[in-house]
């Protein structure tokens, strides 16, 4: 047994879609999140700074004796899980492969969409992973960067957001995919507004189920489970005051944190 908390970060909200998800799989494991909400959105980032950012939180993290980490953010597992794995020695999770793996169980006719940041949809990441494991599925890859701003700014159900998702989605749909990985932490927030603008037909694709799914075989094979019985306390940190995080958790955990801002540079 393990009582240290579980460490989560993301470049801004979008990872409470993944911190609900641990929640639901280990409803007794205590978490620390952090969002670096000062210099989001890492999608326009070059992989050096979203490898930079990533060390810099990993080493706070550290400060609170996590046991393991989740990166619940596409555009840092795919740029620099790698990295950071062999820089830090405590188990480090991305949401890319987990997310293939469900893509791979999702597809029946062998055509996969992808949507995400620029960053994680330049890097390549689902496509390889998907085409190593099948190479007769065919990958079609649309970054909508817009999205990330819909979903800080609250902005999940209305006009704006619809008319975005309708631009960005129509070249994948007459492409035939019959499901879509949601390769962003932030958009499961827009799943309603994307699954109306896709249809029935098109299956949604969330690897942050999978996530928790993963982090909780491997802590529970590894003798790292807090077995105690009562709730995990949940304790969140951001790197600049943004008046939506209370609102965004609300929406995502249906209930309401303040969290504690940090200076991220000194780490």
């Amino acid at each position: 047994m393990d009582n240290r908390p579980i460490g989560v970060f993301d470049s801004g909200v979008g990872g409470l879609t993944v911190v609900k998800q641990v929640m639901k799989a280990l409803p007794n494991e205590d978490i620390v999140y952090f969002g670096d909400t000062a210099r989001l959105p890492y999608g326009s980032k070059s992989k050096e700074a979203v490898t930079r950012f990533s060390s810099q939180i990993v080493r706070f993290l550290l400060t609170k004796n996590v046991k393991a980490i989740i990166i619940a953010c596409n555009t840092a597992s795919s740029n620099s899980l790698d990295t950071l794995r062999k820089e830090f020695s405590l188990p480090i999770f991305g949401v890319v492969v987990p997310g293939v793996e469900e893509a791979l169980r999702s597809t029946k006719n062998k055509r996969v969409g992808i949507i995400g940041t620029a960053a994680t949809v330049r890097s390549n990441a689902y496509q390889q992973l998907i085409c190593q494991a099948d190479p007769e599925i065919q990958v079609f890859s649309k970054a909508c960067p817009l999205f990330v701003s819909l979903v800080e700014e609250g902005w999940t159900e209305n006009e704006i957001a619809h008319l975005t998702a309708q631009q960005y989605l129509k070249e994948l749909i007459e492409e035939g995919i019959d499901s879509l990985v949601l390769g962003c932490t932030h958009y499961p927030l827009l799943k309603r507004c994307i699954g109306e603008t896709v249809g029935d037909a098109i299956r949604l694709v969330d690897p942050a189920k999978a996530t928790a799914r993963q982090v909780w075989n491997y802590l529970r094979e590894n003798a790292l489970l807090n077995e105690t019985e009562k709730p995990g306390d949940r304790v969140f940190y951001v790197s600049d005051a943004t008046d939506k995080f209370e609102f965004l958790c609300q929406r995502a955990l249906k209930k309401s944190y303040e969290p504690e801002i940090i200076d991220i540079e000194k780490y």
